[in-house]
């Protein structure tokens, strides 16, 4: 199949670019998806006029191509409310400052887009944040106006981000995710309705956020195939622990104890032979990127074996009935 096969940066980010280009070419991976946190820096790729050539040649040099952008940590900066976590997404002068890093999230994704399209790239993937998820258990009670103000609140804070979307030429790829405003097949149903259906806005399909909520990820990749303009291919595994339960029990990924966990990538609980089929039927043909996140498993063995994994899975349609040839005439 012609699907790039690529990983994502960010969760290597303590690598610097051109260590990460060598190790992704000895994987086997064909691409990247740059991280804005990590190894797409968005300022410098519109000032300065050495920056974007030096990361394609950087690019160049190992046979990787660049499809897709992920603004995950700015994105999230937008509409979340502020707690101390937001500090470290932000520049670090504007720690503590909730409306400071707010308005420079808003303005930095705009750069985004603009960055974005400098380099060639018609994809931007990334979170929206959202002003009421932690309202999402209805307690204290939670009324409909205070959810419908939230909803709001995205759709007046993201649209004139959209705008320099649109301007630009650029997508915005929401992965839909816990702690965004959309984070399973209602509630994405909801923002695509509010934003009236615009084509700025898709998604950046990652399955694994909704298999452990106990969402049917090949269902919702039916449903929404329209909007998906970029995939993350990341698992997870569903485990059997009377003791734990969806929530997590504040155990950190990777403890055994967890009722469910990220782990590379064909070692858990996602149909990816049902999503290539519904990629297929929707004539998707962007990266199939690997977003990497295993605490269990040695990166690079987990990373490496993932690429293959991808690689063996990525078929294409058929072009004929099987049956076909049982006919005699």
């Amino acid at each position: 199949m012609s699907r790039l096969v690529t990983l994502a940066s960010g969760q290597f980010g303590d690598l610097p670019l051109e260590d990460l280009c060598r190790l992704a070419k000895d994987m086997g991976y064909e691409g990247l998806e740059l991280a804005t946190h990590a190894h797409f820096d968005v300022q410098k790729a519109l000032h300065d006029p050495s920056y974007l050539p030096m990361v394609q040649e950087t690019l160049n040099r190992y046979g990787l191509a660049c499809k897709a952008i992920s603004a995950h940590l700015t994105g999230q900066c937008v509409c979340d409310v502020w707690d101390e976590r937001l500090d470290g997404f932000a520049p670090s002068h504007l720690a503590g400052k909730p409306e400071a890093i707010r308005a420079w999230a808003i303005e930095e994704m705009k750069d985004t887009a603009r960055a974005a399209q400098q380099f060639g790239v018609s994809v931007v993937n990334g979170f929206t944040g959202s002003p009421i998820w932690a309202r999402w258990y209805s307690y204290p009670q939670t009324s409909d106006a205070m959810i419908e103000a939230g909803f709001q609140l995205v759709h007046d804070l993201w649209t004139p981000i959209f705008d320099v979307f649109d301007a630009c030429d650029v997508r915005f790829a929401l992965e839909v995710h816990p702690t965004e405003i959309a984070f399973d097949w209602y509630t994405t149903e909801r923002l695509f309705k509010l934003f009236n259906y615009r084509k700025t806005l898709g998604l950046n399909f990652d399955p694994s956020h909704l298999v452990w909520q106990g969402v049917d990820e090949v269902g919702f990749a039916r449903d929404f195939a329209n909007r998906i303009y970029h995939v993350h291919m990341k698992d997870v595994k569903l485990k059997s622990n009377p003791r734990a339960g969806i929530l997590g029990s504040f155990l950190p990924f990777g403890d055994t104890r967890r009722s469910w966990d990220f782990v590379s990538v064909g070692h858990g609980n996602v149909d990816f032979d049902g999503i290539i089929r519904e990629l297929n039927r929707a004539g998707y043909t962007g990266p199939l990127s690997v977003e990497w996140e295993d605490s269990g498993m040695d990166r690079v063995f987990g990373a490496t074996e993932s690429c293959a994994y991808v690689k063996k899975i990525n078929f294409s349609s058929s072009s004929i009935a099987f049956d076909a040839a049982l006919k005699t005439q």
